[in-house]
């Protein structure tokens, strides 16, 4: 039976030497990087937008669902029961008018 040495377990000189290699070249490399003149080219991908600018994003285009859904079944409705943009417009006009139809809720009509 041969006889099986032990793997030598590292120092605590190596480690801290091989230590200070590692962070030796990690300071080096940084170093690199913040010189304007540096040879690195490091590419680099679109700007990172913030989560507030997504959410705006979001929201916006959620509203513009909203909008498009609404006006399809506004003209749904007006052809269902044959009213015209006019008609439709003398009856917001109406309900504005006497305060029935609060103007702050009133939705955005596009009219051809």
């Amino acid at each position: 039976m041969k006889y099986h040495k032990a793997p030598k377990q590292l120092d605590e000189r190596d480690k801290l030497r091989k230590f200070r290699e590692l962070d030796d070249a990690f300071a080096q490399a940084l170093r690199q990087l913040e010189d304007p003149n540096s040879g690195f080219d490091i590419p680099t991908g679109p700007p990172v937008r913030s989560l507030a600018a997504l959410e705006k994003d979001d929201a916006v285009e959620q509203q513009q669902v909203r909008d498009r859904l609404f006006e399809q079944q506004l003209k749904a409705l007006m052809s269902e029961y044959d009213q015209s943009d006019q008609v439709l417009n003398e009856l917001i006009s109406t309900l504005l008018e006497y305060d029935l139809w609060p103007q702050d809720e009133a939705p955005a009509i596009s009219t051809p």
